[in-house]
């Protein structure tokens, strides 16, 4: 599972997810990449879940680049406890994603084999998503040039 080595401070706030995503909204490395359509925290497990899913649909060829890290731990409190005593100890961490973060990539297969497995890692998300081309990202602008 994925999870930071160390962290400055080990409880963080909740924090909010308004706006859409300024970085990490453009296909760098794949041809094909998997974009969030809603805003939503994802959990590690669900990352590599995603992960699995692609790889063993590519049959390990081509390759898969993860572009969001689950960050930002969260905590829980146990089950009937009472109010007060603090901030619960840590369950698990999550990634924060905005709307129109591009959190897969992949590339060096047929598109349509990209597709199928990017559509397969969409399953295994909470959050709403869709596939997009590289084409598809770099034909609404060209700011950077």
């Amino acid at each position: 599972m994925l999870m930071p080595k160390r962290v400055k401070r080990r409880k963080q706030f909740r924090g909010t997810m308004t706006g859409k995503a300024l970085r990490g909204n453009k296909i760098n490395y794949g041809e094909f990449g998997l974009v969030a359509a809603e805003p939503c925290w994802i959990k590690s497990n669900q990352i590599e879940a995603a992960r699995v899913a692609m790889t063993r649909y590519i049959k390990r060829g081509g390759k898969v680049w993860i572009k969001i890290f689950p960050d930002k731990p969260v905590t829980a409190k146990p089950a009937e406890t009472r109010m007060g005593s603090g901030k619960g100890a840590l369950e698990y961490w999550v990634a924060v994603v905005k709307p129109g973060r591009v959190m897969f990539e992949i590339a060096g297969v047929p598109e349509e084999t990209a597709r199928e497995a990017l559509r397969l890692a969409m399953h295994k998300l909470p959050c709403k998503c869709k596939i997009v081309a590289k084409a598809d990202l770099e034909g609404g602008d060209n700011s950077e040039n």
